[in-house]
């Protein structure tokens, strides 16, 4: 008998997808080395040249990086470790055609990426993105660009980011990025950021912004530490940096700020200041005050409400694992049993005044914890679940669909306007 296989269905084992892919994608470039016709080749050498600023470094980083056998760059001769300019010359003429491979995976991903974002807009369906606050140290940002980092002579950060102790580990979280020159970056106008999101609008229609908190003041920790224990707030950027935003991209910016954590009244009004919607997680709202800022009942409008984000466990799962107490509270605010609690949750999320409603798929399929995409502090096993076939039933569609009417959540079913009853009375 056949062994069973080392994933169930609704894992993905990513080592071999990642291997069949690259193998697809090498054999992808051979054909258009050979093959590709004037048009095919101008559109490529287009593609090059409008993205140049970020591309070029990012495929030489990434050809240098295979070169090396895989090597953190701080590893590499030090004359293209700290890209001296006839280091990057030489590797640049010698790496010639790695570096136009990497560019044209890049310029695959963007075609067919945007040929699904225009297909989804289409059907009236927006996609949201993500920026993460801080970037990976061995990364071409912080190769390409490490006068903007807090980096020793050497190339090593000095200060690496995390998060206090919280909700999530009693230690805190240890991050390990590398944390910016913001004075540097100020005096340069926020250029990088400018860029990063002028990109990213390209690719999505809203960006939620990650660690929002992060950018009035950041977890600073030493270089070193085995955990964030020990580190110290440190002021951020603040509304400059998205005084430059605005700015160079137009004044209502799509973004949803990431404010979970630590947050403090100048978070608050930092974010307040641009208009961006903040975050609600149910999952967070019943710790036991009947007054907590995540029950819907204290809701503003400017809001993005969430059953639970991908750093929860899935909400039959977190119902599971409820002491007996919040597990009352909950009951008793819902005027619910739970036997259904993801879609108690749902309907508490669609039903409340917060402009942008959304529930993970795991929810919708009310899956227990077997289905949990992320957990905070855990190395591996991460990021691998996904929906199987025959899972998406016209039923539960129609379930869906009827909650969404319902709450008057559906596109293009706005709500009605009464007459004014007064108007025309003398």
């Amino acid at each position: 008998m056949a062994s069973p296989p080392a994933f169930p269905d609704d894992r993905v084992d990513y080592g071999p997808v990642i291997q069949y892919k690259m193998g697809l994608l090498e054999r992808s470039f051979a054909h258009f080395q050979a093959q590709a016709t004037p048009a095919q080749q101008q559109a490529f050498q287009g593609f090059r040249q409008e993205n140049a600023d970020w591309l070029e470094d990012f495929a030489l980083f990434m050809s240098l990086k295979k070169h090396h056998g895989g090597a953190v760059w701080n590893t590499w001769a030090r004359d293209i470790a700290t890209r001296q300019p006839e280091a990057v010359a030489h590797w640049r003429e010698a790496l010639a055609e790695p570096i136009r491979k990497e560019a044209y995976f890049q310029f695959l991903f963007f075609q067919q990426w945007l040929g699904l974002k225009e297909h989804a807009n289409q059907l009236g369906i927006e996609i949201i993105g993500d920026i993460p606050i801080f970037v990976a140290y061995d990364s071409a940002d912080a190769w390409a660009n490490p006068q903007m980092f807090l980096f020793d002579e050497g190339g090593n950060p000095t200060y690496v980011a995390g998060v206090p102790p919280d909700y999530f580990s009693p230690t805190g979280q240890l991050w390990g990025n590398p944390l910016y020159g913001w004075d540097f970056m100020a005096q340069r106008g926020f250029a990088w950021w400018i860029q990063r999101f002028r990109l990213l609008l390209t690719l999505v229609d809203r960006v939620r912004l990650d660690h929002f908190r992060g950018f009035e003041a950041y977890w600073e920790v030493p270089a070193g530490q085995e955990t964030a224990i020990n580190g110290r707030w440190v002021k951020g950027p603040g509304a400059a940096l998205f005084q430059a935003l605005c700015d160079a991209l137009g004044p209502a910016l799509p973004i949803i700020a990431e404010d979970l954590g630590v947050i403090t009244k100048k978070v608050d009004a930092l974010r307040q200041a641009f208009d961006f919607p903040g975050m609600k997680v149910l999952h967070f709202a019943f710790g036991g005050s009947y007054h907590h800022k995540y029950l819907p009942h204290t809701y503003e409008a400017n809001c993005v409400v969430y059953t639970g984000t991908h750093d929860n466990d899935t909400t039959v799962g977190w119902f599971a694992t409820r002491p007996p107490e919040e597990r009352a509270l909950i009951q008793r605010y819902l005027a619910r049993d739970g036997h259904d609690i993801a879609w108690d949750l749902m309907r508490l999320a669609w039903g409340s005044v917060g402009d942008t409603a959304i529930a993970p798929l795991q929810d919708v399929l009310r899956l227990g914890s077997e289905a949990r995409m992320n957990t905070p502090g855990q190395p591996g096993g991460n990021w691998t679940w996904r929906y199987t076939s025959g899972a998406l039933t016209d039923e539960l569609a129609a379930q869906l669909r009827d909650m969404t009417q319902v709450y008057g959540r559906l596109p293009g079913e706005e709500p009605e306007e009464e007459e004014d009853e007064t108007e025309g009375q003398s």
